[in-house]
C-alpha cells in the first residue's frame, strides 16, 4: 500500500511538473505573440512620400520621415485613441539657413507660383509655448504652426500662422503674417502685418517685462484641436480657420499685387511695431508673383534667448540655459505642436525646390 501511495505521488508530481513546464513554454509564448506591436512612424498618421523633407531642433535636414522617429525633436503619440505627430523645439539650437529660432519643421521638396494653384489642409493642437520671454516683446511666447515660403530672392514668407499664449493665460491667440516682399536688394527693412483669428494679433504685448495683457475671451487653450486651410489660386491666398465652439474664420490676400508699395501704405500696425526699429521698407508692385513658394508645417519656435536690445519685436531674452536641450525641456522653454492630420495639394507645374535646401542647410 505504501509502495503504491508512493507510485502515485511521483506520478502526480510529474504531471504537476509536466503541467507547470507546459505553462512556461506554451502561455507566455502567445503573450508575447500578441504583445508585438508595429512601430507608429509618423508616415503611418501623416502619408509624408516624398513630399517634405524634416528640418529637425538641431539644425539639421532629416530628409524624407519615411519610418523615421527623433525621440528629441519628431515622433508619435497617441491619446484619446488618436495618433498624432509631435514636433518640438527648444528656445536655443542650432537653427536652419538663417533663422534666429529654431524648428521641428517639414518643408515641401517642390516649389510652385502664386498664380497656379496649391492647398495645404493641416488639423492640430499646439501643447506647449514658452514659460520665459519678455512681455513687451511680440514674438514671445509663441509658435508658428503654418506657413508659405519664398524659395527664392529675399525668401522672406507671404504667411505665417502664429499660436501665442502668455504665461498665466488659460487661453492664447492664433493670428496670421503677411510679410511684405521687400522691394529693391536690401531686405533690411522687411516687416509683417498681423491678423488676429481668435483672439488677438501680434502687436498685444505686456506693458513691462513680467506683466501681461488681458486674456483674450475668444482664445484658444493648449491643447485645443484647431483646424486650417491654405489655399492659393490664380495669385490669391484663401485662408479658413475652424475649431469647435469658435467661429469659422475666412481671408483673402492678393500674393502679386502689392497694397504696400509707398511708404504712406504702411498700416498704423507698421507705424507703431516696425517703423520705429528702422524696418520701414516698401514692397515690389508684383509682391511674390515672381517666386517659387512653398509649405511649411510643424513647430517653428518664435521664441529664443537673444536680447531685445537687439530687436524688440523678435528677440525675447528667453532662459535658454546655454542650449542644453533636457534643462529646457524640464522647465518648459520649448514649443510642441501635434498634428493629427496634413493634406497636400499642388499643381503638375510645380518644380524641384533643391535650390532652397543647399543654400539654407
Amino acid at each position: 500500500m505504501k509502495v503504491k501511495n508512493i507510485h502515485l505521488t511521483i506520478f502526480l508530481g510529474t504531471l504537476s511538473l509536466f503541467t507547470l513546464l507546459n505553462s512556461c513554454t506554451n502561455k507566455p509564448q502567445k503573450a508575447a505573440s500578441n504583445e508585438l506591436q508595429k512601430t507608429l512612424y509618423s508616415s503611418d498618421v501623416i502619408p509624408f512620400a516624398n513630399d517634405w523633407n524634416l528640418i529637425l531642433g538641431d539644425g539639421s535636414n532629416a530628409g524624407h520621415a519615411l519610418n523615421f522617429e527623433h525621440q528629441d525633436f519628431f515622433y508619435t503619440t497617441t491619446a484619446q485613441q488618436k495618433d498624432w505627430v509631435v514636433f518640438k523645439a527648444p528656445n536655443a539650437g542650432d537653427t536652419h539657413g538663417t533663422s534666429n529660432n529654431t524648428r521641428t519643421e517639414m518643408a515641401q521638396t517642390k516649389k510652385w507660383s502664386a498664380h497656379a494653384e496649391a492647398k495645404l489642409n493641416a488639423t492640430l493642437k499646439v501643447m506647449n509655448v514658452s514659460s520665459t520671454g519678455d512681455a513687451r516683446v511680440a514674438a514671445s511666447y509663441s509658435v508658428v504652426i503654418g506657413q508659405i515660403h519664398s524659395a527664392d530672392g529675399h525668401e522672406n514668407e507671404p504667411l505665417k500662422i502664429f499660436y501665442k499664449k502668455f504665461p498665466g493665460h488659460t487661453k492664447g491667440s492664433v493670428f496670421w503674417h503677411y510679410e511684405i516682399n521687400t522691394a529693391g536688394e536690401d531686405n533690411a527693412g522687411r516687416w509683417d502685418y498681423s491678423t488676429a483669428v481668435w483672439g488677438d494679433d501680434f502687436s498685444v504685448v505686456g506693458a513691462t517685462e513680467n506683466t501681461y495683457p488681458k486674456e483674450p475671451e475668444d482664445g484658444i487653450a493648449l491643447g485645443e484641436t484647431l483646424s486650417y486651410e491654405i489655399r492659393v489660386k490664380q495669385g490669391v491666398m484663401y485662408l479658413t480657420f475652424k475649431s469647435d465652439g469658435h467661429p469659422t474664420q475666412m481671408f483673402t490676400k492678393n500674393l502679386i499685387v502689392s497694397e504696400y508699395t509707398t511708404p504712406a501704405d504702411r498700416p498704423q500696425q507698421t507705424q507703431d511695431l516696425f517703423v520705429p526699429i528702422g524696418q520701414d521698407g516698401v514692397e515690389r508692385a508684383n509682391a511674390y508673383a515672381e517666386e517659387g513658394l512653398f509649405f511649411k508645417f510643424g513647430a517653428y519656435n518664435q521664441t529664443n534667448g537673444k536680447s531685445p536690445e537687439v530687436n524688440r519685436n523678435w528677440c525675447s531674452g528667453a532662459e535658454t540655459h546655454g542650449g542644453d536641450l533636457q534643462k529646457q525641456y524640464n522647465d518648459g522653454n520649448y514649443a510642441e505642436v501635434w498634428f493629427q492630420e496634413a493634406r497636400l495639394f499642388v499643381s503638375e507645374a510645380a518644380i524641384s525646390n533643391k535650390g532652397y535646401f543647399i543654400k539654407n542647410d
